[in-house]
């Protein structure tokens, strides 16, 4: 029983936020066509128990627009508060699809993608409280693993389906980014830390195309794009700060972007379907690491 609940619970907020706004007797209209309705209408008290348990389960907030009597979920107004609300709503729906998949689960397949389910939680703590860390790091391009690093950490990103901590390594003194799946014996020391006034986590990766950063300025990166992939660039953009001018045979995208390796890993990706035009410093990096990838054949 309590598992059809909170199913019901996902499935109201889910439609709901994927409408925007809905009324009732549309929300009824959509919820009859559901498996969760047994081929009934929400009556007007069990709406009203599920808009109470939605907002003690979830932390999802059901509001009503008495003009319209419309219902939309209610957030801080942030892009980053909307981002985070659909995050959650798009794992719990898709953990409530996969739940009742298991009679033909060989024909789902999915991405064997590094878990941060270990030490996500332990690092969200540790935001909340502003509790120190300590771990052990694994990294990619070292042979030995670097224990009991010591961060104040400042934020959480998500990148390519891998969460990234970004902190105050206390003895190093600078900001540094973490790769979760890389970080063992995580644990949490019981000294605190001030967060800095100045650290703001949006503007800090404001300029960035992925993980890294750059002390260096942003710069003006033109891109020239195929008909092709201009489609795939405008469902899905690069960078917040992307602007297209379509010609006739080509497009021109432009950011304002520091010049990272994750950057010019990403334009590589795309093949011959993206060329820089500019700065010539990202051309020179981009030429660079053809060369070298040519030189192992």
């Amino acid at each position: 029983m309590a598992k059809n609940i909170i199913n019901k619970y996902i499935w109201i907020a889910d439609t709901i936020q994927r409408y925007g706004r809905i009324t009732r007797e549309e929300l009824n209209n959509l919820w009859v066509k559901s498996s969760l309705s047994d081929g009934n209408p929400i009556s007007r008290r069990s709406f009203y128990n599920y808009r109470q348990g939605i907002a003690e389960l979830l932390n999802i907030e059901i509001e009503n627009d008495p003009s319209t009597f419309e219902y939309y979920i209610a957030n801080d107004g942030s892009e980053n508060a909307s981002r985070l609300l659909n995050l959650l709503l798009d794992s719990a729906s898709m953990s409530n699809m996969l739940s009742g998949s298991q009679n033909f689960s060989d024909r789902i397949l999915l991405e064997n993608i590094p878990s941060a389910r270990i030490n996500l939680p332990t690092i969200m703590q540790a935001l909340k409280s502003c509790n120190r860390i300590t771990f052990t790091y694994c990294a990619h391009n070292r042979v030995n693993p670097t224990f009991d690093i010591i961060i104040e950490p400042y934020c959480v990103r998500l990148f390519k389906q891998l969460w990234y901590v970004i902190g105050y390594n206390v003895k190093d003194r600078k900001i540094k980014t973490y790769s979760l799946d890389r970080i063992k014996d995580l644990t949490i020391n019981p000294d605190t830390f001030i967060m800095p006034d100045d650290f703001d986590a949006s503007a800090f990766f404001k300029n960035c195309f992925g993980i890294m950063t750059s002390k260096g300025k942003a710069r003006k990166v033109i891109l020239r794009v195929s008909p092709k992939k201009a489609k795939y660039l405008r469902a899905l953009p690069m960078h917040h700060s992307q602007k297209e001018e379509v010609h006739k045979q080509y497009s021109l995208f432009n950011y304002t972007l520091f010049l990272t390796n994750d950057l010019v890993s990403e334009i590589l990706s795309h093949g011959e379907d993206i060329q820089v035009v500019s700065p010539p410093e990202l051309k020179a990096l981009v030429i660079e690491q053809l060369k070298s990838a040519l030189d192992n054949y």
